[in-house]
């Protein structure tokens, strides 16, 4: 509204006083109380204890009531970006369940229950704080204001939960199904209902599951909701096929999500497949550990640390299963077991070199691999993990400085060259990484064999093989970058890009996904300019030199007062350090395998250039061949054929839900004939034919709902593995006397089960489908007590 927006604008023009806390207060509470209608007697406000502006503005101008009113202390009520800089109070408006649910107000001994919750901050941001702590006002203060958005919609759907909230419900149910279990309030689906949402979010960011960093969290967060997968007793991979579900719930919200399902299914099925193949076995070792050790005792650190080395299983994975049986883990022995292996690793020969400790290498190496890949050179340093050493010794790792070298360091993107430095007598140094540190260049690696001390002169050969599948896929960047310019237009700018020998990653601005029509047009661009065989040019000049001629500089890059501009034909002119074909030409064939999103606002493309490309295509040449064989037609028939098998496929899903909501509609029959009236509802118990499935009743229940007014229905099923699904729905007229999940649960109690949903619906499974129809007949019983 004009009012919110003259709020914000004067935020940057006034100080900051009372007038601001009003305003972000007023705003707050007319957001809870109107718009959202939560009543004013069911909301407890807190401030912060020395904030008597703000408690003045909740008590005296608002009106809170002062039994609903709290000072809190630093912990709770004044936030801080850390032990410097931009700080402020805080106030907080909580929503309050009811007397029916455990826990206390803010501030109480109980307050960790469950009854309060946070649903509102407001965040004065007034103070900038100094290393001695003196609060000084900010000269242009600021409201950092928020909420929890499925605490809030718990709040508003009646359920006390976030898993109970509806964004939950369905990747909970189809979880459930998924993996048989009937108990939709089990913890296990709820992790795994949780998990789904980050790994599908963090995989469509461009996180891969990895052993280290973000991969590495990922990884854990994969693993630990398979391992719930594994308690509910399914061993095949399941996790990647909620996928679908999650994009049915949050694709509209994030278009992206749903662009991205199928690459997300294959990372999630990738890594499901490989921990199936250990989880099994560790299983076994933990479960034979753990039955070595009373209740209360702890698990041996070596344990813990095989089965992390041996199996996979992160540490916190195994506390989690432990501590379920009441055992902890021995975690200092688990960590000097770690640090053990790490210094096995490094006498083996590992890679230790750590410039972080604020080593400073004050040497200059000059780069001569432009022109040549093989050169005399002597050796200036030698660093072993953050120390400047005097030799290495066969079998030692560590870095070798070189006054000249064809060593291409990693920059721009470009991977650093590999190969090797031979010794004197024989020896040699195995360069698998080259880096940079200052104007000093690195050579990363082992000496195999013999030794080297500073002052020798070795004979410094890169990785011929390498280089030269490296330099395609780069060149092949530059000319991606063009095609993408003039197939999206020339807002698209490059934000990333890795260029290794196997493939190349470009990442780029663009606010929405690629049409398969402009990524097949962005790669015949480039196919193009590499069959017209351009020249690939390189030339010095100075910055502003480069950018009159036409040369693309990247937004946050440093460059020097002289650069390096590759010109490829009239196609790409950029600013580029790294090394590059003589050619369009010598590229061979570029083909894109990927297109995603990775962040908002920006997208990343993959690709094969070379050999690589051409293995790929011939790849999916065999894949289809095989695909034709199998349907029996011809290469070019098998879309028509897929296509055919598809709509014949939707035809019998939609011919089977008619049937069976036929079914559960009673063939015809007019359920409200079949209804009872109880104290002026109505009230339909009806069993359907054994197999219908939980969507059909979950739809079944609304269409009656909907027939009979206000009214209560109850509808069961048999399975034909021995199972009962049931399902319960109350109209919102209802509501207030008789709830769904209490109704649902008091018949699968009778069926040896439970179950649970929110206050209008419900669901619940059970084990004995003789006692069905007695339960049934029990429900007309039950909310006759209910409803008096």
């Amino acid at each position: 509204t004009a009012r919110h927006h003259t709020f914000f604008e004067m935020l940057g023009n006034f100080s900051f006083g009372d007038y601001f806390k009003r305003e972000a207060i007023g705003f707050a509470w007319e957001f809870c109380t109107e718009r959202l209608k939560l009543p004013p007697e069911r909301l407890w406000v807190t401030v912060f204890e020395d904030d008597d502006e703000a408690a003045k503005i909740w008590l005296d101008e608002i009106g809170v009531d002062p039994s609903r009113f709290g000072r809190m202390g630093k912990q709770d009520n004044f936030w801080s970006m850390g032990d410097t800089g931009p700080c402020g109070p805080c106030t907080e408006i909580f929503y309050d369940h009811g007397e029916d649910v455990p826990g206390g107000p803010p501030g109480s001994p109980d307050e960790d229950g469950d009854r309060y919750v946070e649903i509102w901050y407001l965040v004065f941001m007034q103070y900038d704080r100094s290393a001695d702590g003196t609060l000084t006002p900010l000269p242009k203060p600021s409201v950092d204001t928020g909420l929890g958005l499925e605490r809030l919609a718990a709040v508003m759907q009646g359920v006390h939960s976030n898993y109970e909230i509806d964004l939950f419900e369905a990747i909970i149910e189809r979880a459930a199904e998924i993996t048989g279990t009937e108990d939709l309030g089990s913890s296990s689906l709820r992790v795994i209902a949780d998990h789904i949402r980050a790994s599908a979010f963090l995989i469509l960011d461009g996180i891969v599951p990895g052993n280290e960093g973000r991969g590495y969290v990922l990884r854990r967060i994969i693993r630990r909701a398979l391992r719930h997968g594994h308690d509910l007793g399914i061993e095949e991979p399941f996790f990647y096929q909620l996928v679908d579900t999650l994009c049915e719930q949050m694709g509209d919200a994030y278009p992206t999500l749903r662009d991205a399902r199928e690459r997300i299914e294959a990372e999630l099925l990738k890594e499901e497949e490989q921990f199936a193949r250990t989880l099994s076995r560790g299983m076994k070792i933990l479960e034979a550990a753990l039955g070595e050790v009373v209740e209360g005792g702890i698990l041996a650190g070596d344990i813990v640390f095989k089965l992390y080395d041996t199996y996979g299983f992160p540490a916190d994975m195994t506390a989690d299963i432990a501590r379920a049986r009441g055992i902890e883990i021995d975690h200092d022995g688990y960590e000097r077991a770690l640090e053990e292996q790490r210094s096995r690793s490094k006498a083996m020969g590992d890679f230790d070199i750590d410039l972080s400790g604020g080593l400073q290498l004050d040497i200059a190496s000059e780069f001569v691999g432009y022109d040549r890949l093989e050169e005399s050179a002597r050796v200036l340093a030698i660093v072993s993990g953050d120390e400047r050493v005097d030799t290495l010794a066969e079998g030692e790792s560590g870095a070798l400085v070189l006054d000249r070298t064809p060593f291409y360091a990693e920059s721009g993107g470009q991977v650093g060259d590999t190969g090797i430095i031979r010794l004197t007598r024989g020896g040699v140094f195995r360069v698998t990484d080259t880096q940079k540190s200052g104007a000093a260049i690195l050579h990363v690696g082992i000496v195999d064999l013999g030794r080297v001390k500073v002052g020798d002169d070795v004979p410094a050969e890169v990785d011929l093989g390498i280089r030269a599948a490296t330099v395609l896929n780069h060149s092949a960047t530059h000319l991606l970058h063009a095609a993408l310019r003039e197939v999206l237009g020339t807002g698209v700018a490059q934000k990333g890009s890795l260029v290794a020998p196997d493939r190349l990653r470009f990442d780029f601005s663009h606010h929405e996904a690629m049409s398969a029509e402009q990524i097949e047009r962005v790669e015949t661009l480039v196919n193009e300019q590499i069959r017209a065989n351009a020249g690939a040019e390189t030339a010095l000049m100075s910055f502003d030199e480069a950018i009159e001629a036409g040369a693309m500089a990247l937004f946050g890059e440093k460059y020097g007062d002289e650069v390096r501009v590759l010109r490829i034909g009239d196609f790409s002119t950029e600013l580029c350090g790294g090394t590059h074909v003589r050619r369009a030409g010598d590229i061979g064939y570029f083909k894109i395998i990927a297109e995603s999103g990775i962040a908002s606002g920006v997208r990343r493309i993959e690709a094969l250039t070379g050999p690589a490309a051409a293995e790929h295509v011939a790849g999916i040449e065999k894949s289809l061949s095989n695909l034709a064989g199998l349907l029996k037609v011809g290469p070019h028939a098998v879309e028509t054929k897929v296509r055919q098998l598809l709509d014949r496929s939707r035809s019998l899903e939609r011919e089977n839900e008619r049937l069976m909501a036929r079914l559960a509609d009673g063939n015809g029959r007019d359920p409200a004939m079949e209804a009872t009236e109880i104290a002026g509802v109505r009230v339909l118990v009806n069993r359907l034919d054994d197999g219908v499935g939980p969507k059909v009743l979950r739809e079944a229940v609304d269409r009656m709902k909907d027939r009979l007014g206000t009214a209560i229905v109850v509808l069961g099923s048999a399975t034909g593995d021995g199972k009962v699904r049931l399902a319960a729905g109350v109209t919102k007229d209802v509501m207030d006397r008789v709830r769904a999940g209490d109704l649902v649960n008091s018949v699968a109690e009778q069926v040896g089960g439970k179950g649970g949903g929110r206050a209008d619906f419900a669901q619940a499974g059970g084990n004995n489908p003789a006692a069905l129809n007695e339960a049934l007949a029990s429900v007309p019983g039950w909310v006759q007590a209910q409803l008096g």
